[in-house]
């Protein structure tokens, strides 16, 4: 991935307006290949679905692999809007790590995160990169790919895996995955309205003394991007409870440590990458392990988390405190921060321009 200096996406435009180099073009045709699967059926789009927010479709917990009778063990975040994720790095100025893909930020940059699913059993289950290159040297697109990266550029099959994934990170770098086309947008550029539920919502989502989302997911422009994404890239145990349709699915489950088992420290077990609210409508269930399957109880569980009623943490170490549990929201105010995150979601058209004749 490019440094987020750097790295200056264009922040407006939609999926018909954006214009695609060959690679990115490449990297298009590769996200939506099912032949890149063991056995085919299955591509990147399969469980990051345009129409879905790039999300599963499927709506379940996890997402089924190519091998219908296997699953992932996470729900499978949103791929909009993750070309801004700054490295996975530890910042000792916040003392806490910040960045990287996936749930846990075991992949540093996109490009590393494109390469994973390809070779996991439960997700693309091809045995190694080269199946995934003889898969490359039979598609249809094969001149396209030797035309961006070179007429040798399947003799190193090793390289060639690397030129795949910096394809599809090119295509995850575009408008297309990220367009900036929410109400919400409209809305800070002047060209919409919002209502006055939509309005009340946003003053309780930026208000630090009562709902406090906006800590988490800030609303003002990212310093190194000048885009509002939602989310300040850290990590944290929300006290999110086991989801029994996991356990069900694997006879093995053990507890999920998340940033914890990555970094080999007990004081991150139980933390998950703060996700972007950017589409949140429409990219249910929700949470690393997809217990919930509403913003309606989203809401609920950040307000009254501490009562009891959704059951123990599944990992009860370093649970979050401060900001969420017993909120004290009424039920009002609740559904107006919802209708305020409804405003999130990509694809708006705006009926009138405000200030246009």
């Amino acid at each position: 991935m490019k440094d987020r200096a750097e790295n200056e996406l264009v922040l407006e435009g939609s999926h018909s307006d954006a214009i695609l180099n060959p690679a990115q073009l490449l990297g298009k045709k590769l996200f939506f290949d099912t032949l890149l699967s063991n056995p085919a059926g299955q591509s990147c789009a399969s469980c990051h679905m345009p129409k879905m927010s790039f999300t599963d479709p499927e709506g379940l917990p996890v997402s089924r692999g190519a091998m219908k009778t296997m699953f992932g063990n996470r729900n499978s975040p949103t791929v909009a809007y993750a070309a801004f994720t700054p490295y996975f790095h530890y910042d000792s100025i916040d003392q806490g790590y910040i960045g990287g893909l996936f749930w846990d930020g075991r992949a540093a940059t996109l490009e590393e995160q494109a390469k994973t699913p390809l070779l996991t059993q439960h997700e693309m289950n091809n045995a190694d990169k080269n199946m995934v290159v003889e898969h490359l040297m039979k598609a249809e697109y094969k001149d396209l790919f030797l035309s961006v990266y070179g007429q040798n550029a399947f003799d190193d099959k090793e390289k060639a895996f690397e030129y795949l994934a910096e394809a599809i990170e090119e295509y995850e770098e575009t408008p297309e995955i990220s367009p900036f086309s929410s109400k919400f947008d409209f809305y800070i550029k002047g060209q919409a309205q919002l209502t006055d539920e939509e309005l009340r919502g946003m003053k309780i989502f930026n208000d630090t003394l009562t709902a406090k989302c906006a800590s988490c997911h800030p609303t003002t422009p990212d310093p190194y991007t000048n885009a509002i994404l939602f989310t300040d890239y850290t990590y944290d145990n929300l006290g999110i409870p086991a989801n029994p349709e996991l356990i069900k699915l694997d006879k093995n489950y053990k507890r999920d440590l998340g940033l914890g088992a990555i970094v080999k420290q007990t004081t991150e077990n139980g933390k998950f990458k703060v996700s972007t609210l950017r589409n949140i409508a429409n990219t249910a269930p929700y949470f690393h392990n997809g217990v919930f399957k509403t913003l309606e109880e989203v809401m609920q569980f950040y307000n009254s988390r501490n009562t009891g009623k959704f059951g123990p943490p599944e990992v009860a170490e370093n649970v979050n405190q401060d900001e969420l549990g017993d909120l004290k929201l009424t039920d009002q105010e609740m559904k107006d921060v919802i209708a305020f995150l409804k405003t999130l979601t990509d694809g708006y058209s705006p009926e009138v321009i405000v200030g246009i004749r």
